[in-house]
């Protein structure tokens, strides 16, 4: 053989591409690390590049970069455009859901839905990656996020609701998973009763107490900051709230301690936000931020060998653009010109709106040429002093005129200072919510099986099973074990439904045995804990979690529960 293609055979082998792979042919992992950046579009990512750009030479390029490899077409059960409810669920469960779902089976919608449904399972739980490698392999498992806990993309991961705005079912389920640690936003949603659960059972609980998470030692931990949401990066103090990238090494730090291996799911939640804000410098900096988030986990992977990193948005938003067209001749304008003034601002929208509600009026020029980079015009300033919820304005509430100020924006102050900000660039929005376009798709595998091209949703569900070396049938199975109806379970005992007694409680069912009174269950929904015994003396521990449905009037728990009854 000639010495040049010998040559260029070995130079093949050392550079040889990731390849694409059929789902059965991924090598399986110890680790899986999966990143959302919430409603994050492509132009999106194309900002916030061209941002760090230009304030950096040396960085043209994001952490996620050289890890690109495709698409995913991502949607509702019944339409082409989904929240992040429903969007965040397929990816865990496999099966795409209706607006609001959080991990549950939805509701026939005959003529709409994209994919046959069955009607017999509307509201069913489905289980999640994250529950399927705790149940099946032991793996650790964690949370990081920037939004409040029980909100929609977390709670896909460890709870089941057909409302993801039922933060009181949502809570408690996401506390009686036993996730290992959960780091993000939202103190005040966290409630004694949950604290003293998890205290019980071996967890440090942090409130607002970033020396003390930072501290921490322990295998199993919660650390919330905010009474809600946290702060986007930006307008973050760092002696209070970590940063994202923080937060994700401080739980991969924690649960790479796991012999069995984990699953963690990271989110970008307030690129989001931003977006529905239609502020880009919320956009562009949160996305850096949560950019640094996967350069860590990223890293981490490339030195551990046994880790697979999958990086993707659930759905657009916004349908931001770089070139407006009241902008004129947008596009021929210099790097100069497009970045220069985007790059001046040390605020988001809603920091500025903090900002100016805690200075005197008198000051707020100086505030904008500090904080922005330019003085409000007259119309800016007028529009300013009308607008309902700005606190120091010389205008009474009372005389305040929304006509006034409708010609630039009479909406909420974070709106109008979202507004003033964009309207110094060439950036243009569509909407103020999500858009239906395919998302980016960025995946790290030690051995290069990644999920090349376009995916769709539910492909990606049996990837990132396939990386536990399990498949979406594992999540059917699990489904029908843990989270079967009450009514077929016990359809041989005395069931019966003692309704809530007040508005903070929920139904029990009581189970018996006809012949042996001493064998009963006592099932509280939301929890992982069955009382045994007719007076409930003995306790059960659940590896799942029980979920009352109050559309049907049922409770899906675990089919293993009538062992208890025998």
């Amino acid at each position: 053989m000639k010495k040049g293609l010998v040559f260029l055979l070995l130079l093949a082998i050392i550079v040889m591409p990731a390849r694409a792979v059929e789902q059965e042919n991924v090598k399986p992992v110890k680790n899986v690390i999966l990143m959302i950046p919430d409603g994050t579009s492509l132009a999106t990512i194309s900002m916030a590049r061209w941002l760090q750009w230009y304030q950096d030479p040396s960085k043209p390029k994001l952490n996620i970069d050289p890890y690109l490899c495709g698409t995913v077409r991502t949607h509702s059960s019944n339409a082409p455009i989904g929240d992040s409810a429903p969007t965040t669920s397929c990816y865990m469960t496999g099966q795409p859901s209706r607006t609001g779902y959080v991990s549950t089976y939805p509701e026939s919608d005959q003529g709409n839905d994209i994919y046959p449904t069955d009607p017999a399972r509307a509201f069913q739980p489905l289980t999640t990656v994250l529950e399927a490698g705790k149940m099946l392999q032991g793996k650790a498992t964690g949370l990081v996020f920037t939004c409040e806990f029980p909100h929609a993309t977390p709670a896909d991961c460890s709870a089941h609701s057909y409302d993801r705005g039922k933060y009181e079912w949502i809570a408690p389920q996401m506390v009686h998973n036993d996730v290992n640690v959960v780091i993000g936003g939202g103190v005040s949603l966290l409630t004694k009763e949950m604290e003293d659960y998890l205290v019980g059972n071996g967890y440090n609980v942090y409130r607002n107490d970033l020396k003390g998470m930072r501290a921490d030692t322990g295998s199993k931990m919660w650390a919330l900051y905010g009474d809600k949401e946290m702060a986007y990066d930006l307008d973050r103090d760092p002696d209070e709230q970590p940063s994202i990238e923080e937060m994700t090494r401080k739980a991969i730090e924690k649960l790479s301690k796991e012999p069995n291996g984990f699953f963690l799911m990271v989110e970008g939640s307030k690129v989001d936000w931003a977006a529905h804000a239609n502020d880009p410098v919320g956009m562009a900096t949160d996305f850096l931020a949560f950019d640094r988030a996967c350069g860590a986990a990223l890293e981490f992977a490339r030195e551990n060998g046994e880790t697979a990193v999958v990086i993707v948005p659930d759905h657009g938003n916004s349908g931001i653009s770089i070139g407006r067209r009241d902008c004129k001749g947008y596009d021929t304008l210099s790097k100069d010109q497009l970045f220069h003034q985007f790059s001046l601002y040390k605020l988001t929208a809603e920091g500025l709106a903090n900002k100016v509600n805690s200075i005197p009026n008198s000051e707020v020029q100086e505030m904008f040429r500090t904080y922005a980079g330019f003085e409000l015009t007259p119309e800016e300033l007028n529009a300013l002093n009308n607008c309902e919820d700005y606190k120091n304005s010389p205008i009474p509430v009372g005389e305040r005129r929304k006509d006034d100020n409708s010609s630039l924006y009479s909406g909420s102050l974070t709106g109008l200072m979202a507004h003033i900000i964009t309207s110094r660039t060439c950036f243009g929005f569509t909407t103020g919510g999500h858009t239906g376009e395919e998302v980016f798709l960025a995946a790290y595998h030690p051995q290069n099986t990644l999920p090349m091209g376009m995916r769709t949703n539910i492909e990606l569900n049996e990837y990132l099973c396939n990386l536990f070396g399990l498949t979406h049938d594992s999540l059917e199975k699990l489904t029908d074990e843990h989270f079967a109806k009450h009514t077929e379970v016990f359809k041989d005992y005395a069931c019966e439904i003692v309704p809530a007694a007040d508005d903070k409680s929920f139904p029990t069912l009581i189970v018996k045995n006809k012949k042996n009174k001493k064998k009963q269950l006592t099932i509280t929904p939301f929890s992982n804990i069955v009382k045994s015994g007719k007076k409930g003396q003995d306790e059960i521990r659940l590896n799942s979690v029980v979920v009352y449905v109050d559309k049907n009037n049922t409770f899906y728990l675990p089919e293993s529960l009538t062992d208890f009854l025998q």
